[in-house]
């Protein structure tokens, strides 16, 4: 970790809003990166968090070819945080859970290809020697690599449904394992499932992590969230390489203004809006989609747009993406993903 990045981490325990930003100006078309997330490779016995061989490959290849930067995502988060050029293009990989596939199929080929990734980890299962897991041994090896380790707590539970008490204890224990094993603690955490709400960003921002992610479609930019950054998930009903060139090419849509806040609903469904930042024009023409409701009704005036859906969600998670064409045929992409306790 460069001293630069040491300085960023300590120095995010302080005084940390809820929608803490990377800067405090607006994206511009050098601050955004498109930050990837896997969890299992060539296990198609888990297809909705499996990644096909030949799919990741593909993915791969894209890369190479498509014009794509891959930066390790430390780096991305430090150059959004002192608003430093990213070329256009950036990507981000991060891999979830720490299974063996990681070890014994991704890390070959990532390693192969020069390219950079985070891997976070959730504690009990490695220390349980948990089958299809990686060992620490393993998770060693890959920090030694040059591989970032990044936390997901111990137990990797839906943060939602328990006492924010036990959320500090997940957490807590998780690092100290981390820190423990690889002689680090952590300074990037994910979300288990990409389930959290204010109250635990509050808690995650005070324990000192630069940044959160989410599972939540979007691209992380400059002004966005950084203890909610969206990722791309990939796995293979979404993983086929069109798919992966869509959103390795899309760029951000940067609002402000949500309402709800909180993304642990009160209110089902609830009231979506958000007001889009004031450099994008032709903001009548996002559509926004809804988990089991598709396309939804979208009313904009101006630059404030509203989304109404046309019923509740059901328990468990829920989510809205948000997209409208771009410059040179390339995307917009906002999404969020609530969360309804069961």
């Amino acid at each position: 970790m460069n001293r630069s990045f040491s300085r960023l981490r300590s120095s995010t325990a302080a005084a940390i809003l809820t929608a803490a930003v990377f800067t405090g100006v607006p994206a511009s078309a050098a601050d955004w990166a498109v930050v990837f997330m896997y969890h299992r490779f060539g296990e198609s016995e888990w297809p909705s968090t499996n990644i096909r061989v030949d799919q990741f490959e593909a993915h791969l290849e894209e890369i190479r070819t498509g014009g794509h930067t891959v930066m390790a995502v430390p780096e991305i988060l430090e150059r959004m945080r002192n608003a430093a050029e990213l070329p256009d293009r950036t990507l981000g990989i991060t891999i979830d859970d720490a299974y063996s596939s990681v070890y014994r199929i991704a890390w070959p080929r990532l390693k192969k290809a020069g390219l950079p990734f985070t891997l976070f980890v959730s504690t009990d299962a490695v220390d349980h020697g948990t089958p299809g897991y990686m060992t620490w041994d393993q998770i060693r090896e890959m920090k030694a690599a040059g591989v970032t380790i990044g936390s997901q707590t111990a137990s990797h539970p839906h943060l939602p449904d328990i006492e924010l008490e036990q959320v500090k204890i997940e957490l807590d224990r998780a690092a100290q394992r981390i820190a423990d094993e690889t002689g680090e603690r952590p300074a990037l955490f994910a979300y288990p499932y990409g389930e959290y709400g204010t109250a635990i960003q509050r808690i995650v921002a005070a324990r000192g992590y630069v940044a959160a992610f989410g599972q939540q479609s979007g691209v992380a930019h400059a002004g966005g969230d950084r203890f909610g950054v969206p990722r791309f998930a990939l796995n293979e009903t979404y993983g086929g390489v069109d798919r992966f060139r869509l959103t390795a090419n899309a760029m951000p849509l940067p609002v402000r203004d949500r309402v709800p806040i909180d993304l642990i609903l009160e209110q089902n469904p609830p009231a979506f809006g958000f007001t889009v930042d004031p450099s994008i024009p032709d903001v009548d023409r996002i559509d926004c989609y809804a988990s089991g409701q598709g396309r939804t009704k979208v009313e904009a005036l101006g630059s404030r747009v509203e989304v109404r859906l046309a019923e509740p969600f059901p328990a468990g998670r829920a989510r809205i993406n948000c997209t409208m064409p771009g410059p040179d045929g390339r995307w917009r992409w906002y999404g969020v993903q609530f969360y309804l306790p069961r």
